[in-house]
Formats: C-alpha cells, structure tokens, sequence
C-alpha cells in the first residue's frame, strides 16, 4: 500500500534521516546532557551495593552524581522513576557515562530500525513509507537519542509485542508488552484492552512478565524504596507534581498543567493565572479527562458492535492516542509511543478510504514533530493567552477528534449497510506472511 508520493517520499527521507543524524545521533555520541545521568547514577548506586532504599532522596542522590562524576548533579533525582528502572542501565554501569550512553545511542537505534520493519509488516507498507512514519515524529526520536531516555525501546517492545499477537502468539505478546510496563506504564494500556476482549494469554504472560521483573526490583532494591514509591511518589506523579520541577511549565503539555496555568495564582511561579480559582483547576481537569474517556469508551464500544475483530487495530490506536492526552506530564521523547497508535489509525483509515481523516491525522503528528515550540514559550503564564503556550496539547487533542470522527463514521459506514465487516480492514488480516 503507498501511503506516500514515492519522488517527494525519497527527498523527504534524505532530508529527516540527515536531521535525525546531525541533531540525534552525533550529539548523543558526543556529550551526556541532562535524564541520562540520572538513569545511570541509579544503576551504579545498585551496582556498587550501596543504600538503594535512599534513591528518592534527592541530596543524597545528587551526592552519588558528584562521587560519581555524572553528569549536572544540581540537576539530578531518580523521582518520579519506578524503583525498577535502576536496574535498567544495570549492565552498563562500568562503562564511563559517554560510554555507556553510545551503547545506549546504538541499541536506541536498532529498535528504531526493528520498528520500521515491524511496522511496515504489520501495516502491510512499503519500507518507505514506514520509515517515513517513525521519522515524522522529530522532535521525539531526536530528543529520546540526545537525553538518553529509553521509549524508543518502549516503543518497539510495543510494536514487537502487537506483531506476535497477529501472529496468534499471545504468550509472547503479553511477555513483550509486560517487560517494561513495571518502568513505564504505557504497554498496561495494551495488555489492559486485550484482556478485556479475553486475550487471556495475552494478559497472563504480560502479568507475569511484569510480576517476575517487579520481584526481581524487590528483590534487589529491597521492599523499602518499592513503599516509599507507592505511598509518596506515585501519587504526586499522577497529578503532574514532580519534585525539582515547576507544576506550572508548559514543558509538561498536560490538561494537569494547562488548567494549574489558568486558575492557580502562585506569586513566584504564576502570578498571573486567567482567573485564580483553585477549585476550578480540580474540576477542569476532573471534568476533561472525565468527558474524553467517555467519549473513548462510547467509541470503543461502538466500533466493536460494527466491525468485531476488525476493530482491534484502530482501538488500540485511540487508546494510545488518549493515554498521551490524558497523561498528568508528557515530554517530547514520549511521542516516540505514537509510532504504533498513528500507524494502525492511519492505515484503518486510508483503507476504508476516509482518506481526510487519515492525512489529517499524520498531518497533525508531523506537526507534533516540527512544531517550533520556540516560538509559543512566551505566551506561557500570560493569563488567558497561556493556552497557547500549549501547542502540542492541543496538536494531540486535534488527531484525537479527527480519529473519534472517523472511526463513528467508519462504524455508522458498516451500520447502513447489510454487508458483514469488511475483513480487509482489520491488521490480522493484512499482516505480511
């Protein structure tokens, strides 16, 4: 299937891998900037078999750093991590940073090439226009290679785990997805919506993947720094207060921070909200996020009652899409997790030929991409004019829209008619042998 112009698709990959080398990959070979120190601090903390139950304290945290020579300790926390994403750079941890972080760099590029592949076999593309989808995600991939964050492996796990439920190997798909879901929380969502359709292997081999991966953190942190996580971390992580941060910055893209922005006064960090109502912030967010789920799960259900299996693709595309809208904090890099969500919409949509919908939609996420953000941080804490300070937010609420709208059609579509699902239109059977 050609999703793109093949002539203007070969001028646009030279032009983003060119980006994606001068601006990803030579500067992470270069030099360690900020999020990586913290990643590998914590791993040489386990690894030198010192008091893992004080990694949330952040004096002493930033004391390992300056021990350690890593990195900007003024800068550094392990909060909010989940306890085991210390032992994520756990092999590594005798290398010197720059080191480690080229190893990092290098793995962080093969799961992107693995993703393409994956995708393109999945969505039944060419390589072209696969590798055009993971590279129109800019901003993300550059920034994940720089700050040596780990969603491009988030990512692929992600897809890799999609691809062998396709190939009805469900104890590997739930092992894949489970790997990481104890350090980040995004493949849950995955795991979460396959159970419900009773994927029961699906869901048993995830939660035993994640089971043996949080019983090998407990086993090694100890039980003491897993119940400080869950009785003082976990709690202000989801409302998007991370300490060391300001609530308040743009930077988070969030309803969480949006809403504190308009209605919280704070006369250092805000002292110039739209209207200062504390309560209010509450029950905008509350109000929000409570309309977008339902929404999504009207849709959900909707779409299965028209479409049946072929609905599994474009569902599991919506609720990656909404599980980033309604996320408390989103940076760039974790727009690398839309990879598969924007791959399987897209697809649904150009073969059911809602073709509006589908262009649409990579429009928007391209735009998430490029969007030079440089250019809106000034109107961030500027009263009402805040909201745009908040582009992305806003990029990612637009392809949210544009896919309710076309998945109701799609459903109303199969609706009029006396015809069964079109089987075309479900991933499983378009998959390349």
């Amino acid at each position: 299937m050609r999703v793109f112009p093949k002539p203007a698709a070969l001028l646009l990959l030279a032009v983003l891998i060119a980006n994606l080398i001068a601006r990803g990959i030579v500067p992470a070979m270069s030099s360690v900037e900020s999020d990586f120190p913290s990643y590998f601090t914590a791993a040489r903390i386990v690894a030198d078999g010192k008091d893992t139950a004080r990694l949330y304290d952040i004096p002493w945290f930033q004391e390992q750093m300056r021990h350690y020579g890593i990195g900007r300790p003024s800068a550094g926390k392990f909060s909010p991590f989940p306890p085991p994403t210390a032992l994520l750079l756990l092999p590594l941890a005798r290398l010197a940073p720059l080191d480690a972080l080229r190893v990092v760099t290098v793995v962080s590029m093969l799961c992107l090439g693995a993703s393409i592949f994956l995708l393109a076999r999945i969505l039944a593309w060419g390589a072209l226009d696969a590798s055009l989808l993971v590279l129109l995600s800019g901003w993300a991939t550059l920034s994940d290679l720089r700050l040596g964050q780990p969603y491009m492996l988030v990512s692929a796990c992600c897809i890799l785990g999609y691809y062998a439920y396709l190939k009805d190997r469900p104890w590997l798909a739930g092992a894949t997805l489970g790997l990481f879901a104890p350090l980040k929380y995004f493949p849950v969502v995955l795991l979460a919506y396959l159970g419900l359709f009773r994927r029961w292997q699906v869901l048993i081999g995830g939660a035993l993947v994640i089971a043996l991966v949080s019983g090998l953190s407990i086993a090694v942190l100890g039980w003491g720094i897993h119940a400080q996580f869950m009785s003082s971390v976990l709690g202000n992580h989801l409302i998007g207060k991370l300490t060391m941060q300001d609530p308040f910055t743009a930077s988070f893209q969030s309803f969480d921070s949006l809403f504190r922005r308009l209605f919280v006064f704070d006369s250092t960090a805000n002292p110039q909200p739209w209207y200062p109502a504390p309560s209010l912030q509450r029950s905008a967010v509350l109000a929000t996020k409570t309309a977008i789920l339902a929404v999504v799960v009207v849709t959900l259900v909707r779409l299965a009652r028209a479409r049946g299996p072929a609905a599994t693709a474009p569902s599991i595309g919506l609720l990656g899409i909404t599980t980033l809208l309604l996320a408390p904090a989103t940076a760039s890099y974790h727009m690398t997790l839309l990879w598969l969500p924007v791959g399987l919409l897209t697809d649904f949509f150009l073969r059911a030929r809602a073709l509006v919908c589908g262009y649409l939609l990579l429009g928007g996420y391209a735009l998430i991409g490029f969007f030079p953000y440089r250019f809106t941080v000034p109107f961030e804490g500027r009263g009402g004019l805040t909201v745009l300070a908040y582009p992305r937010l806003f990029l990612l609420l637009g392809i949210f829209i544009t896919c309710v709208f076309g998945l109701w059609r799609a459903a109303a579509t199969v609706e009029r008619s006396d015809m069964p699902p079109a089987r075309e239109l479900a991933s499983r059977d378009h998959v390349a042998p």
